[in-house]
């Protein structure tokens, strides 16, 4: 008779929100990361794609590794630049990172 009995308490009408606002932190860092990370990346590589698929001959492009040169030909996966005069490179079209204006190279 020294312990009491203890009765357990009703729960409360909040059960359902205090959950929900627990994971609102969590839910809203997803959100944020999708908008500044996830979202742009996404658009810089269909820009990308984009350039690589219109790519023809003429074009004057920047290739990753830093190389100038104008589109000879274009093939499915391969693009040959001529970047010196009689100097020919082939390389993958995912290696070319900028299309560049026309007449920029004109040493060519």
């Amino acid at each position: 008779m020294l312990i009491s009995n203890a009765y357990a308490q009703a729960a409360g009408a909040g059960g359902l929100e205090s959950s929900l606002t627990s994971f609102l932190p969590i839910i809203l860092m997803f959100v944020v990361l999708y908008f500044l990370m996830i979202r742009p990346q996404m658009k810089r590589q269909k820009e990308q794609r984009t350039m690589m698929d219109a790519l023809a001959k003429g074009d004057e492009v920047v290739t990753v590794g830093g190389m100038l040169g104008r589109v000879t030909k274009v093939a499915d996966a391969y693009v040959t630049l001529d970047i010196a005069n009689g100097t020919e490179v082939v390389v993958q079209k995912a290696a070319v990172a900028t299309l560049l204006p026309k007449g920029t190279i004109k040493a060519l």
